[in-house]
């Protein structure tokens, strides 16, 4: 019998500089930073709905910040995390206001949805996108 996973729980990320990275996650994407266990090593937690992030310090333990390097040609073809928005255009608005480059889109996907991907300020990259129509 398979184990009957229920959703992602967290994504853990290593973060260079947790200040960008809480901006980003709670100023930009509106996440709420949640108490965290007293651990023993620095990072954070952020939550959207039943989505956690959970940052951790780069440093000796975690190693360095940031995703590892992408060789495809294609960047959104390689490894990524999808927040959902209900509006694109206000989300792609909000990532410019932001002086966030958009890596691509927004595009329409062939089921209808939209997207829209930008980097956090370790370099993973992030899809913004709807629910299909």
């Amino acid at each position: 019998m398979p184990i009957q996973v229920q959703y992602l729980e967290h994504v853990t990320l290593v973060s260079r500089d947790r200040g960008k990275t809480r901006h980003f996650y709670v100023d930009i994407l509106g996440m709420q930073p949640i108490v965290r266990p007293e651990f023993a090593f620095p990072g954070d937690w952020y939550q959207a709905g039943g989505t956690l992030i959970h940052i951790n310090e780069a440093g000796i333990e975690a190693g360095p910040g940031g995703p590892s390097p992408h060789s495809g040609s294609v960047a959104t073809r390689g490894q990524h995390f999808a927040f959902l928005v209900d509006d694109i255009q206000s989300a792609t608005q909000e990532l410019r206001d932001q002086g966030l480059t958009i890596v691509s889109g927004p595009r329409q996907r062939p089921d209808g949805a939209y997207q829209v991907y930008v980097h956090d300020p370790d370099g993973h990259l992030i899809e913004l996108c709807t629910r299909p129509q």
